[in-house]
């Protein structure tokens, strides 16, 4: 059975693999001038015209600004939704209005595609909620992200960043609305709900009572996992069967993860016009993602030494070990933050390696952003190069100097500043340690998965974590919020320094950055990076636990 499962697993990775590069492609003619421009054009052209948006372009710190004030206004929206909750329709069990702290959590959870959940979705919103906010969030906090990482990348080829709000509305109209709704489609006829009646009263077959809540869980779904969001209907997330009812909805779910953080490279491909560059790109991730996975496997079918025939604990029998690994990986590489199983019940080094992926935040990383990540540790890799062979390192012909490695140094300690001072603080106050389930090592693994989660804009839960209180509530959110936007603001102000400079021919010295040789460098340089940074406090948490077995 358990070969009969990885065969199965490895026919799934190969059809994932190979729908990457044409959705790769199609993102690029998506964001460009090219055929598909007149079936989108006339509805976008509509679009623009209700929203008032101008077809010019705009420069790099123009960009940038719609991009934050579109975001604050959709932020104010929902929170004020969440607050008022109680006294509006389609609450047909009549849920009351969210607290500050929790709302403002809510709200920012959603606003930066992290999805963190202290509530419980099936009874801690309503249905109005739930579709003008948390699903309209699902579609406009990944659609934000898409558009950056395609101006992103122009600037990199040297073009203009384009305008915000026409980028905006194309990674809607183009990518997010159709794909999801045709995948809606499909899981409905796999057997998801979708409905916006309210629940349904049973009596089972022992003659209790039991309510069964319903609602629009197959649309739900769609952009759910394809937008990177991870926020679940209902309060277990994928492991509900009316989320995730069979094998073939969970392969579903996982390709849908990966299918736009996983195709980018490509795209960047494409629109620079260094076709093996992200070929490479894509390599470099995809070996670190396969090493996790397997990894991953291993540990779990292992079990624990101290629990023989343990491993399916916290797990759903119709996905077994190896489908829920997966989910595992998968939801933590594409930082999406959907659970089919409680990772609290994960081995220590599963547990690990799923934290290890937020940690990197580069193993595909979420819709936009994640790509962003990976091409500074691209720009990072470039100048560890330099330095080794005492030349300046350059990226795509520009030469990185003083300005540049400045805002990358930033930009490469702001996660780690976040995570471990974050965890330090939640360790040192009574309200932050005092929600822990599991003193010792693996309470650090509880508080430490809950703050990386925050930072990297992933959302999953280690689960054991009392979080649903202020304190909680207001760390997290604030968390959240500096680990979305500060990236990005810098990054792109990177790539808009590059954009200005001559490029310069390259030479027979000039380092190859499309070779398998740098691929090998930059796959050193994330563990290097996370190793050093990260290191010490996961030997006090999931190393030593599981040591201690």
């Amino acid at each position: 059975m358990m070969i009969v499962s990885v065969i199965v697993l490895a026919i799934v990775l190969v059809l994932i693999g190979f729908s990457l590069k044409p959705m790769g492609l199609y993102l690029a003619a998506a964001f460009s001038e090219s055929r598909i421009d007149r079936f989108f054009l006339p509805l976008e052209n509509i679009l623009f015209r209700i929203s008032g948006i101008k077809n010019h372009k705009q420069t790099w710190k123009q960009y940038v600004l719609s991009m934050l004030l579109l975001n604050m206004v959709l932020l104010l929206f929902v929170y004020t939704v969440f607050r008022l909750q109680g006294v509006l329709p389609l609450n047909p069990l009549d849920i009351s209005g969210m607290d500050p702290a929790l709302a403002f959590n809510t709200a920012v959870s959603f606003i930066t595609n992290t999805n963190l959940q202290h509530y419980s979705g099936e009874s801690g919103l309503s249905l109005f909620s739930q579709v003008t906010s948390i699903l309209f969030m699902m579609f406009a906090a990944p659609a934000t992200a898409l558009a950056v990482a395609i101006g992103f990348i122009r600037l990199l080829g040297s073009k203009p960043i384009g305008n915000f709000f026409e980028d905006f509305v194309r990674a809607l109209v183009r990518v997010l609305l159709p794909i999801s709704f045709i995948t809606a489609i499909v899981f409905i006829a796999l057997g998801m709900p979708q409905t916006f009646s309210g629940a349904v009263h049973a009596t089972t077959m022992t003659g209790a009572e039991q309510t069964i809540l319903r609602g629009p869980i197959g649309a739900f779904l769609s952009i759910k996992e394809l937008g990177n969001n991870g926020g679940g209907f209902f309060g277990v997330n994928s492991a509900h069967p009316f989320e995730n009812p069979n094998a073939y909805t969970n392969v579903l779910q996982c390709w849908l993860m990966l299918l736009l953080p996983a195709s980018l490279p490509f795209t960047y491909g494409k629109l620079a016009g260094k076709p093996k560059q992200g070929v490479m790109l894509f390599g470099a991730m995809a070996t670190v993602f396969l090493v996790m996975l397997a990894a991953g496997i291993a540990f779990e079918m292992e079990g624990s030494p101290m629990l023989q025939g343990a491993m399916m604990e916290g797990k759903e029998t119709r996905f077994g070990v190896i489908g829920s690994v997966f989910y595992a990986i998968v939801t933590t590489a594409a930082e999406t933050g959907a659970v089919n199983t409680m990772h609290d019940t994960l081995s220590p080094l599963t547990g690990m390696l799923a934290l290890g992926n937020m940690l990197l935040n580069t193993v595909f990383g979420g819709v936009g952003t994640g790509f962003m990540n990976v091409i500074l540790y691209v720009m990072i890799a470039v100048f560890i190069a330099g330095l080794m062979v005492g030349r300046t390192p350059a990226f795509l012909g520009k030469k990185l100097e003083g300005a540049e490695m400045k805002l990358l140094a930033i930009t490469l300690l702001v996660q780690p500043i976040l995570i471990l001072v974050g965890t330090a603080i939640a360790m040192y106050f009574p309200a932050g340690n005092g929600a822990i389930s599991n003193p010792g090592y693996h309470g650090l693994t509880q508080v430490l998965y809950e703050i990386a989660s925050s930072a990297a804009n992933n959302g999953s839960g280690f689960e054991g974590l009392g979080d649903a209180t202020t304190f909680w509530n207001v760390l997290t959110g604030i968390i959240m919020f500096l680990g979305r936007y500060i990236s990005i603001i810098t990054l792109i102000a990177v790539a808009a320094s590059l954009a200005r400079k001559t490029a310069v021919q390259e030479s027979k010295g000039s380092l190859r950055i499309g070779s398998p040789l740098f691929a090998s460098l930059l796959v050193a340089t994330f563990f290097l990076v996370g190793a050093l940074t990260f290191l010490p406090v996961l030997v006090l948490g999931p190393i030593a636990e599981y040591v201690t077995l």
